[in-house]
C-alpha cells in the first residue's frame, strides 16, 4: 500500500503552502478511482467545489461540497469521484507540530466526518488566510487551527456526556434542509417534547439556541454553493432558506467576518 508524503495528493495540485510543521494543499481531483493508500500526515480534507466519494476500513463518506473530514496519520482509505470538476483543500498536521505545543494526539484518533458548522466556518477562514499569504499567514493559521482543535475536542466530550438522543436527532432534521420554515411546535411534536424542555436543552447541549444553529446551517450550505458562479447571490439565498439577500449578506458576515462576493471571488481566482 502506498504511503504519501508531506504535501503529496492524488490529482493536480494547485498550491502548496509551507507553514511550520503546517502543510495547506489546494488540489483538484482528476482521478476516477484512487485505491487504498495512506498518508504520512494526520490531515484534514474539505472539500471547496464537487463531490466524492472515500472509503475506509469502517465508514464510507459521500462528501458533497462543504463536506470535511479529518484523517490520522496511517489511516489506510479510498477515494473515488464522480462526474465532474471537484475540489480539496487539505491542511496536513507534522507529528512535531503537535509535540512542540504539547497537544495530544490520542484525541484524535482514526479518521471521522466533522459536522460542526463552527469548525466548519474556521475551516473557510484558514482557506482565506492561505490565499493572502503574507508575513502574518503562518500565526493567523496557526491560531485558527488551535481554535478548531479546541472546538472539535468539546465536541467530543459532549459526546462523552451522553448527549441526549433527541438532540442529534434534531440535528439531523435541521440539516437534512436547513430551509424550511421550521416552527418549534413542529419540531415538539416530531420529537415529542415540550417546547420549553426542547429550546432550554438545546442550548445547554449546543451552545446556542435552536434559530442561530439554523442560521449557521444555512450560511454553512451558501459557503458550498458559492463554487457555482452561474447562480446569483439572490438564488443562493432563497435556495439557502433566507428571506431576501440582504439578511443572507448579514448573515454570512456575522459567522464568516466577510461577504460572500469576497469570498466567491477568492474561491474562484484560486482555481
Amino acid at each position: 500500500m502506498k504511503q504519501l508524503q508531506t504535501g503529496s495528493f492524488y490529482g493536480q495540485t494547485n498550491q502548496i503552502t509551507h507553514l511550520h510543521g503546517i502543510t495547506i494543499t489546494d488540489t483538484e481531483y482528476t482521478l476516477d478511482k484512487v485505491d487504498w493508500h495512506y498518508h504520512e500526515n494526520a490531515y484534514f480534507t474539505f472539500i471547496l467545489a464537487g463531490n466524492v466519494i472515500e472509503g475506509n476500513k469502517k465508514e464510507v463518506y459521500h462528501c458533497p461540497a462543504g463536506s470535511l473530514l479529518f484523517h490520522n496519520w496511517h489511516d489506510p482509505h479510498y477515494n473515488i469521484k464522480p462526474q465532474g470538476f471537484t475540489r480539496g483543500f487539505h491542511i496536513e498536521l507534522q507529528k512535531h507540530w503537535f509535540d512542540a505545543l504539547e497537544l495530544k494526539q490520542d484525541k484524535l484518533e482514526g479518521s471521522f466526518a466533522v459536522h460542526a458548522p463552527d469548525v466548519k466556518f474556521l475551516l473557510y477562514r484558514i482557506f482565506k488566510e492561505s490565499k493572502i499569504g503574507d508575513e502574518l499567514t503562518a500565526i493567523a493559521v496557526e491560531s485558527l487551527l488551535l481554535q478548531t482543535l479546541h472546538k472539535m475536542q468539546l465536541s467530543n466530550e459532549g459526546l462523552l456526556r451522553q448527549v441526549p438522543a433527541w438532540v442529534n436527532r434534531l440535528k439531523e432534521l435541521l440539516v437534512d434542509d436547513p430551509a424550511h420554515k421550521h416552527t418549534l411546535a413542529e419540531l415538539s411534536e416530531v420529537l415529542r417534547l415540550h417546547p420549553v424542555h426542547l429550546s432550554r436543552d438545546f442550548s445547554k447541549y449546543s451552545h446556542c439556541t435552536i434559530g442561530e444553529y439554523i442560521r449557521k446551517l444555512r450560511v454553512e450550505r451558501s459557503f458550498a454553493l458559492l463554487a457555482d458562479d452561474e447562480l446569483s447571490l439572490t438564488a443562493i439565498a432563497f435556495a439557502c432558506g433566507f428571506a431576501d439577500q440582504s439578511h443572507f449578506l448579514r448573515c454570512f458576515k456575522q459567522f464568516s467576518g466577510s461577504n460572500p462576493s469576497a469570498y466567491r471571488k477568492l474561491l474562484l481566482r484560486a482555481c
